[in-house]
């Protein structure tokens, strides 16, 4: 045992020494700092930071890690298999929103996490283990996705009470619309319903500490009678989901974003003109030039959409990408720059006023903010910085 920790501890400090081409940087002092934006907007209410998807495609262990340092109701996550990552990580609680299975109850950590619980006969499953579970109720509002149907509530509450043991912590639903710039009406409309039946909840004679229906937008803007917590997603990260003609825009200007995201150049060529880069030759040179190798491309997370259209960082210069991004390899025009094999350029800038930070390279639109940061490859190492 002792040697096979030792052979461990040998081989963490050698991968960690090992120095990549890629890297994906985190700013703890951003993270904490982007969450307390949002206790300024609710003072009063726990925040459950969201760390699913690979906390937005950041790293889950290290998100998990920066949180130490802030004080947190729960972590959520969607899978228990995230959960399962950081239960030696995390000192808080942990929030597992998603579906499981019920041949699988009986091996999940009970004590450490809490569970959003779908259906009566999951409820069941839990309720046969005849131990302490921390229940959360999703209701469904609207989004019609996840969550109990306002008419199986009552079913599912009596089944509850044939076991003593589940504990109802939370109540809780997600708004569909929160994001419209415009009108309100449709999340209005889910917190209404929502408060009905939290209402009936207290009236059958459940007590839940956290009542959760708002996520990063809906933070802004929703306004419930009983909600006491909200769970913060991508605005943990630094990206607001609202639009600048949302008359709640300006709450959210504060967020920093947390991740950048460097590369190393591999390899330099020089170009004639008439030549061709990448697939489909759908860049030509227009005059000698000089263009450079990066080891990154589509797997990693850089959108497809950025051929001939995106840029990298150099020494505070954009430098833009030519020809289609590949599997593994982007290339970018550097004929002006004195830039050499192992120089390192950044490819997702943390700062928002330039082209390649998160918030620039999708405000027209063409890319998710989400699916661009989730699609972050997992091999790409991540450090914490500050």
């Amino acid at each position: 045992m002792i040697r096979k920790k030792i052979k461990s501890a040998i081989s963490s400090i050698s991968r960690n020494n090992y120095k990549t081409l890629n890297l994906i940087k985190l700013s703890s002092s951003s993270l904490l700092f982007n969450l307390d934006v949002f206790k300024k907007i609710n003072p009063t209410f726990s925040l459950i930071p969201v760390l699913k998807a690979n906390a937005y495609g950041h790293g889950l262990e290290q998100a998990a890690k920066i949180l130490n340092h802030a004080k947190c109701s729960f972590l959520a996550v969607d899978g228990y298999f995230e959960a399962a990552k950081i239960l030696d990580i995390s000192k808080h609680k942990i929030l597992v929103l998603g579906y499981i299975r019920n041949e699988n109850v009986k091996l999940l950590n009970i004590k450490k996490c809490s569970f959003v619980i779908q259906d009566i006969d999951s409820l069941v499953a839990f309720g046969k283990l005849n131990k302490y579970v921390n229940v959360h109720i999703e209701v469904n509002t609207g989004m019609n996705r996840l969550g109990l149907q306002p008419n199986e509530l009552d079913e599912y509450l009596e089944t509850m009470k044939k076991y003593p043991k589940l504990r109802l912590e939370g109540v809780m639903s997600h708004l569909a619309d929160a994001d419209n710039e415009v009108d309100n009406t449709y999340t209005n409309e889910q917190i209404i319903l929502f408060d009905e039946l939290v209402e009936k909840i207290f009236k059958m004679g459940f007590s839940p500490k956290f009542i959760h229906i708002a996520q990063t937008a809906g933070s802004t803007k929703a306004v419930s009678k009983f909600a006491n917590a909200a769970r913060i997603g991508i605005g943990l990260y630094g990206i607001s989901p609202l639009k600048d003609v949302d008359s709640h825009y300006k709450d959210l200007t504060e967020l920093r974003p947390v991740l950048s995201f460097d590369s190393t150049v591999i390899k330099l060529l020089k170009l004639s003109k008439g030549d061709k880069v990448s697939y489909n030759g759908i860049f030509q040179a227009d005059k000698s030039m000089t263009i450079a190798v990066l080891p990154l491309g589509y797997y990693e997370g850089i959108p497809r959409e950025l051929s001939n259209k995106g840029f990298v960082m150099f020494k505070n210069k954009p430098l833009p990408i030519v020809g289609r991004v590949c599997m593994n390899h982007t290339m970018i025009d550097v004929t002006d720059e004195a830039i050499r094999v192992g120089d390192r350029v950044n490819v997702i800038s943390d700062n928002d006023s330039n082209p390649n930070s998160i918030s620039q390279l999708t405000k027209d639109g063409n890319i998710f903010s989400y699916s661009l940061m989730t699609g972050f490859s997992e091999s790409t190492r991540r450090i914490i910085i500050d």
